[in-house]
């Protein structure tokens, strides 16, 4: 009888083994190459740059100081390091021998033209809501207005059984929804836009919902928000921390100018995805995300400038003249309110730091990141710009300068070991 049961398992584990086999296999696509190919319409390169801009595609494929597309960017995981692919029309190290239905099943399927399940660092998650012309689109663009560059892509540091890319099925069968975006019959034509292009190509979720221990996002906790790259990606619902809560409108500006009245401005990570991608896009997909993402936060009809938050960080603000017998009080005058000053409202460009998001996350280190390193001409509101402090304030007056703003500005709970997390932050961008 045992020896039965036994047989009968081993022949059901052979099987299961078998049909994830058959599951998990891909067959090769056949190498096409650029004299094979069609001439691509104008508009539909145009198109693909636009695109391929809103999915911030450069950013994540182009080396620190290396040539656009060419790959090796270093994406660090929990698992290791996998390096961004070559995706210039190079034949040899790109994809300039890919056809197009090579290029829609690594879009859509997370798949390359050789059959290889390619690593999720790669959002095929998100991508796989894109339509076939919007994929044919950046197809048409990487062909045709990038410049081919021959650069082989370093292999990821994942040690084994982990890279091994067959696993890579499993993780797909139990973590990710294939198939195209589909409208919500129940909403706008305006919101579906807006969910289409949130849900797909600019995939937002990618960054501001937080991931399990295999590496796949929290369906239950949907924008949840996140950290990348030491820096806090905040929640995209009703959970936002901040003061003033968003509304449509405000997501909208915040993407097309890179600064917000009521919030703050896009710096860090965020930079790129703005002044390198979402500005791109035209005015009316801009507006449908603000008011999908004005959806999902909940967005309130109140005025935002009658707020009791907005009117309490104003009046806090205003200059005091008693001597300021706290520390982080007295820096923060001396170095910080000269702009950061704000009268009867609030204008975009002096960010009210007693609303701001960086004061009150739960994390101090988006603070902390823009007080050491300032606001460069990409970031934020063009043309404005934020003196770097990290060669001017010591981690101890920089840390004083976070207490007094959560305590004072902000009124919330104080954040725990300022000065080490300073010290942190330092060295760590002292490396990158």
């Amino acid at each position: 009888m045992l020896k039965s049961t036994l047989s009968i398992l081993a022949g059901a584990g052979v099987l299961a083994l078998a049909g994830f086999g058959i599951y998990a296999y891909h067959s090769p696509y056949a190498v096409e190459p650029p004299s094979a190919r069609p001439a691509f319409d104008p508009a539909q390169v145009e198109q693909g740059r636009i695109l391929a801009a809103a999915g911030y595609c450069a950013t994540c494929h182009t080396a620190a100081g290396g040539a656009p597309y060419a790959g090796n960017f270093p994406v660090t995981t929990d698992f290791g390091t996998i390096y961004a692919s070559n995706i210039t029309p190079d034949p040899e190290t790109g994809i300039g021998n890919w056809s197009k239905a090579a290029f829609r099943r690594a879009m859509h399927e997370g798949v390359d033209r050789e059959g290889r399940h390619l690593f999720p660092a790669f959002p095929f998650d998100h991508f796989t809501k894109m339509t076939d012309a919007d994929v044919d689109a950046v197809y048409a663009y990487l062909m045709t207005a990038v410049a081919p560059v021959k650069e082989a892509t370093q292999a990821p540091t994942i040690p084994f059984p982990l890279n091994q890319r067959i696993l890579q099925a499993g993780w797909k069968l139990l973590f990710v929804d294939f198939g195209r975006y589909t409208d919500d019959p129940t909403k706008s034509a305006e919101w579906n836009r807006g969910a289409y292009l949130v849900e797909g190509v600019t995939h937002c979720g990618a960054c501001h919902t937080p991931r399990n221990k295999v590496g796949a996002e929290e369906k239950s906790a949907r924008f949840a928000g996140a950290t990348i790259d030491a820096w806090s990606a905040p929640a995209l619902t009703a959970a936002n921390p901040s003061a003033v809560p968003w509304t449509a409108a405000d997501f909208t500006r915040y993407l097309s100018t890179g600064a917000g009245v009521y919030h703050g401005i896009a710096a860090g990570p965020m930079a790129p995805v703005v002044h390198a991608g979402l500005r791109e896009l035209p005015a009316s997909d801009l507006t449908a995300i603000g008011v999908y993402l004005g959806d999902v936060v909940g967005a309130p009809e109140a005025d935002p400038a009658a707020s009791p938050a907005v009117q309490a960080s104003l009046a806090a603000g205003r200059p005091d003249p008693a001597w300021r017998a706290d520390e982080g009080e007295r820096l923060y005058a001396t170095a910080c309110a000269a702009c950061h000053y704000n009268a009867e409202s609030i204008v975009a460009e002096r960010p009210e730091l007693g609303i701001n998001s960086s004061t009150r996350l739960d994390d101090p280190s988006n603070l902390i990141h823009v007080i050491l390193d300032g606001v460069s001409s990409a970031e934020g509101t063009p043309g404005v710009v934020m003196p770097a402090f990290r060669d001017a304030l010591s981690d101890q007056q920089i840390a004083a300068i976070a207490a007094y703003l959560r305590d004072k500005r902000a009124d919330l709970a104080p954040w725990t070991d300022l000065e080490t997390r300073v010290a942190q932050i330092r060295a760590h961008q002292g490396t990158h």
